[in-house]
This record gives structure tokens, C-alpha cells and sequence, in this order.
């Protein structure tokens, strides 16, 4: 989300979501003048700065509001390039990383950035987080998700194998890792991480867990533990109430440790 503000009211710069009922909201950023929205048409939305967030607008013969974007916005504006990690998963590893306002994360595997904003969200204005990627193709399609989201100032991109490299130096709150090889990387994480820090991966299949989970514990992560969050929807009826024939299983397997020496 963008930055906090002393009062809530719109300024230049500031990402938005265009929204209307029943409709998906239209991720845009605040600038001054026309401005072309996807392939719908042009809007000026210069009258909006410096009002409160959630005021009605007329456009195209249709009534919507332009308000703050959540994490569920942030996410459905992606340019999508990697896999990305899906908000049930990506919520979670946020509790299980212990991310919270203020801190320091890092994060392997940028892929798309979906991931990348989430934290950033999490860490707040005050916090950082550190993405790394070996591929400079990815770095670059995270760098535009994120700061089309308006949490660039939040986030330092970096290219790098932490797998062959480690991690860097800045003393960490939370690690969290994408990686097809996550073990090559606890050691170095163990490192970076503060006291009382967290070490969370997210891998498909069950291999790269056990391997995973065994290298947690030869590293001395403490509180290690795995799982699996499986989605189903209810579709909602009077009288009618039932599990949805279709449901998000498997995406991956979640994995944490704890450093307590």
C-alpha cells in the first residue's frame, strides 16, 4: 500500500483503485491530467488530489469510488511472469515468518513480486525488505509490480544466487524463501537472522521439503515444523449452503524455523 500519511487524503503519486460494484477494481496511479485506463478510455483524475479517499466518481456512464488499495488489488494488477505465490500462502508465511511493522526481511525467489508486496505491506513504511533473484529478467518484472503498487521505496532489489553466495550482511528479522534448493541456503540464513528470527520456505513437492526440514534441523533452527493450507470455497444459499465442487489444493509446502540460540 502506499506510504502512511499525516492525514488521509489523496496525493500525486499515490496508487488507487478505480472500483465499482461487481465489477474488479482498476489499479491506477494518481497523476495529474488524462490518463488512459487499460484499453477502457481516459480519465482526469486531478480533482481527486488533496480530497479523502472513497468520494464518488462518474465515468463512462457508470458510478464507481476511488479508494485505497488492498493486498487482494495489489495482487490482481500483477504482470505476470514467474508462478506466483497465492495469497493463501503468502498470508501465512507472513504469520509464520513473524513479519510485522518496523522489520527487516529478506526474501529469494522475486519471481513476480506477488510475494514481494505482500511483505512490503507487512513491514510498513518504517520496515525493509531485501528481494533477491538470480535472474535479472525477474528482478526487473518485481521491480515494476512493485513500484506500480507503490511500495518501491520499501523494497531493495538485488541480483544475486544467495543459493552459491548466502545472503547479505543487514541483520534480519525474517527470511522467507522461493527457491528450488532452499537447504544451500539455511546456513547463511541461520547467519543473517537476529536472535529469535524466522526462516520460512515455500516449496511444491515433497522432496524439497524433507530435505528442507532436514537441513532446519542440522542447522539448529528450533520450533521446526511443515504444512500444507488447502483453499474451498462455500457457495452460500439460502437453504442451500454448501462446499463448492472446486477448490485450491495443493500449491505448495510450508516449512519454518525458529533461531534461538
Amino acid at each position: 500500500m502506499p506510504e502512511e500519511r499525516p492525514a488521509d487524503v489523496w496525493r500525486e503519486g499515490d496508487t488507487a483503485v478505480l472500483k465499482r460494484a461487481a465489477a474488479a477494481g482498476l489499479l491506477l496511479r494518481l497523476d495529474r491530467g488524462p490518463q488512459a485506463i487499460g484499453e477502457r478510455g481516459v480519465l482526469d483524475l486531478s480533482g481527486q488530489i488533496g480530497r479523502p479517499p472513497g468520494e464518488s466518481i462518474e465515468w463512462l456512464g457508470a458510478r464507481y469510488r476511488l479508494v485505497r488499495p488492498a493486498p487482494g488489488d495489489l495482487l490482481a494488477g500483477l504482470e505476470r511472469g514467474a508462478q506466483i505465490v497465492t495469497a493463501k500462502d503468502a498470508a501465512y508465511l507472513v504469520f509464520l515468518a513473524g513479519v510485522v511493522p518496523g522489520a527487516t526481511v529478506a526474501e529469494a525467489g522475486a519471481g513476480s513480486g506477488a510475494l514481494t508486496i505482500v511483505l512490503a505491506s507487512a513491514v510498513g513504511a518504517q520496515g525493509r525488505v531485501y528481494s533477491y533473484d538470480r535472474r535479472p529478467e525477474h528482478l526487473e518484472a518485481a521491480r515494476r509490480n512493485v513500484e506500480r503498487a507503490g511500495l518501491g521505496p520499501r523494497v531493495t532489489f538485488r541480483e544475486r544466487d544467495v543459493a552459491r553466495d548466502g545472503l547479505g550482511a543487514e541483520p534480519l528479522d525474517s527470511v522467507i524463501l522461493d527457491l528450488p534448493e532452499p537447504w544451500a541456503v539455511c546456513a547463511s540464513a541461520r547467519a543473517a537472522l537476529r536472535a529469535g528470527g524466522f526462516l520460512a520456505t515455500y516449496t511444491p513437492t515433497y522432496n524439497q521439503l524433507e530435505r528442507t526440514v532436514r537441513e532446519l534441523r542440522a542447522e539448529r533452527f528450533d520450533d521446526v515444523r511443515a504444512l500444507e493450507l488447502l483453499e474451498r470455497p462455500i457457495q452460500v444459499g439460502e437453504g442451500g449452503t454448501r462446499p463448492a465442487f472446486e477448490m485450491l489444493g495443493h500449491t505448495a509446502f510450508l516449512a519454518v524455523g525458529r533461531k534461538v540460540d
